[in-house]
């Protein structure tokens, strides 16, 4: 029953679909022993706003980091969420700070509208 007001509210309603696919990003910014950083990593579930990046650093939650994609463009995130951790690879969500044309074409991807 809970579950049933919950998305009839809109609560918790993600912005923008997931897409389930891989894409290779540079990360930088500092870890959780505040040292600076600049590491290949995996983005998975690639959405308009952000997506989940994996990487061999302990990051926090909250601080920023910078996402660079293949095509050279780079822009600003914020870690929001640890996904898990698993054998010295730690999942991050991450989400956009700007949320502008830039940020939407960032994947180089269309995504569905949430109509």
């Amino acid at each position: 029953m809970a579950t049933r007001a919950v998305a009839s509210t809109g609560i918790g309603k993600r912005r923008s679909s997931r897409i389930a696919l891989n894409a290779a990003v540079g990360l930088s910014g500092q870890d959780r022993a505040n040292q600076a950083f600049s590491v290949s990593a995996k983005a998975t579930n690639l959405n308009k706003y952000g997506a989940a990046v994996a990487v061999t650093r302990e990051l926090v939650v909250g601080t920023t980091v910078s996402v660079r994609n293949n095509r050279g463009t780079q822009l600003s995130a914020r870690i929001v969420a640890q996904v898990s951790a698993a054998q010295g690879v730690h999942t991050y969500g991450i989400e956009f700070m700007e949320q502008d044309i830039g940020a939407t074409a960032f994947w180089g991807i269309t995504f569905p509208s949430n109509a």
